[in-house]
């Protein structure tokens, strides 16, 4: 598994220096936020913040802290969702979707139901596995697209809820694949 492939992926996304008014994130850098460049150490200008440590704080925070590079393990285009989700709603909500969407699929399935705790453990990633191998291709295909139709309603309620973050909408809905 390449990370660095998902994580270029993620950057070319995320674009360069912004510090956009509007953006609940407030001053980023290559999608790593200022609050979150502190936590990591960094203490110099956000501008400045070079791509090298972006790569290294979407390894640990993004990547390995979530457990995500499980579950690309087991399924390639599935981890790298979660990446991407976790870095745009955070580790707990990418995880919270994934596991409810491991419940939904459940219907007399290979494996227990899971808590929902948006924490990536042995039995979610256990239940995927048995997932997997019982849905094979079209499991993968059902998983991405309940993960997409859970963020896409995520994005909606965000901008219903507040006119400013609308500017943001287009973007978010076609970062979605």
């Amino acid at each position: 598994m390449n990370f660095d492939v998902i994580i270029s992926r993620i950057l070319a996304a995320e674009g360069g220096y912004s510090n956009n008014a509007n953006d609940k994130g407030g001053e980023t850098n290559f999608g790593i936020t200022v609050a979150v460049a502190r936590a990591n150490g960094y203490l110099g200008e956000m501008r400045d913040m070079p791509e090298s440590l972006a790569r290294l704080i979407y390894l640990k925070r993004y990547v390995a802290t979530p457990a995500f590079d499980r579950i690309a393990q087991i399924n390639e285009k599935v981890g790298a969702e979660l990446i991407d989700t976790g870095v745009n709603m955070g580790p707990s909500v990418a995880s919270t979707f994934f596991q409810r969407w491991l419940n939904a699929f459940n219907y007399r399935g290979p494996y227990q139901d899971v808590f929902v705790d948006g924490r990536i453990g042995s039995v979610t990633v256990e239940a995927f596995r048995a997932f997997m191998t019982w849905r094979g291709l079209p499991g993968e295909t059902a998983m991405l697209r309940g993960l997409n139709a859970l963020q896409g309603s995520r994005y909606l309620d965000i901008a219903e809820r507040d006119q400013n973050q609308r500017q943001f909408t287009f973007g978010w809905m076609n970062r979605l694949d």
